[in-house]
């Protein structure tokens, strides 16, 4: 299950060469961000969030058992880094009261003249609107390109949950961005 490189870097690192966990940050580093980013929704906390889910990774390497892709391994660590992170976030307001490539289809016709920087800088700010698991569903499926499996892994969510959301995601991604096109073209005209 585990890429060979993946696996070299991993047995690189656990026979001492810390400095090959680099190679598996900087390949990793976007997507952990960004899963971390779909939560938290701040800049800095998902940095924050991203940097501990490595540290994690790292320091739990040994029990990395290559039944999975590590990705998924260490997604799920970010993913749930994220959750914890989110969730003393909103204790603490209580107590003080990427390349995107995209298939178009004739579903967005506006979407298909845009140039794609736009493209991207459109459906980030879709994406951004859903809320924050749906976020993360749709970007580990379509970004990422993670299986539904990987994915109820990930999240720990029940594979027919999953699907649900991923469908409801969709469906909500496409009023976004008809809302985004609908409005971007009353101000150009």
């Amino acid at each position: 299950m585990v890429e060979i490189d993946d696996k070299i870097y991993i047995q690189q690192v656990l026979d001492g060469k810390t400095s090959s966990f680099t190679c598996l940050v900087d390949k990793y580093k976007d997507m952990v961000f960004t899963v971390c980013y779909r939560i938290l929704r701040q800049r800095e906390d998902a940095e924050d969030a991203a940097q501990v889910s490595f540290i994690k990774a790292f320091n739990n390497l040994h029990a990395f058992k290559g039944e999975s892709k590590y990705s998924t391994w260490l997604y799920t660590i970010a993913y749930r880094t994220a959750i914890s992170k989110s969730q003393i976030k909103k204790v603490d307001t209580v107590n003080e009261d990427f390349h995107i490539d995209i298939a178009t289809d004739n579903s967005f016709p506006q979407l298909e003249a845009l140039k794609s920087q736009e493209q991207e800088f459109y459906v980030k700010k879709a994406i951004e609107e859903l809320p924050e698991i749906d976020g993360v569903i749709i970007t580990l499926f379509y970004l990422d390109e993670s299986s539904i499996q990987e994915i109820v892994e990930i999240t720990g969510l029940s594979e027919s949950n999953v699907k649900v959301k991923l469908h409801r995601a969709r469906k909500q991604l496409k009023v976004n961005l008809e809302g985004l096109l609908h409005q971007e073209m009353k101000s150009i005209i």
